[in-house]
């Protein structure tokens, strides 16, 4: 297993703490290998898989490891994604991939998660009277 419960535990904080200034959502997937060629395709098909689309503003972004197979992704929709570009995921896959090697997956996903949790603020902040969580905040194992 990639985490401990106790790095599980944070990163769910995590997912929490970002989630709690912004609309927007975010998901942790895991699994032992990629099964597409390419990780970002195996991503795009978990967030289909989830149904990660219907969030109200498409907002949803997700974080794909496949463990063994030493591979990840970053996948955000068609609401976040057209606000911040491709080089603002670059610039998050390279902050995780440091980690990563470094192995410290659950560091990276952290400060990942505060990122994109900041960016989504400050596209998509919180309405409190609107505002409910449309996706789980636990990880999903594949």
């Amino acid at each position: 297993m990639l985490f401990t419960k106790e790095e599980e535990s944070r990163i769910i904080q995590a997912i929490r703490a970002a989630e709690r200034r912004t609309s927007g959502e975010i998901r942790v997937f895991v699994e032992d290998f990629c099964i597409r060629d390419h990780p970002v395709e195996r991503a795009a098909e978990v967030f289909q898989l989830f149904g990660m689309f219907n969030t109200s503003a498409r907002n949803g972004v997700l974080i794909y490891l496949a463990e063994k197979s030493h591979q990840f992704a970053i996948w955000g929709d068609t609401g976040i994604h057209e606000r911040v570009g491709f080089r603002f995921w670059d610039d998050e896959k390279h902050l995780l991939r440091d980690h990563l090697q470094r192995d410290e997956a659950a560091l990276g996903v952290c400060h990942v998660i505060d990122q994109i949790g900041e960016r989504l603020r400050h596209h998509f902040p919180i309405d409190e009277d609107k505002d409910e969580n449309e996706l789980p905040d636990e990880i999903i194992y594949g």
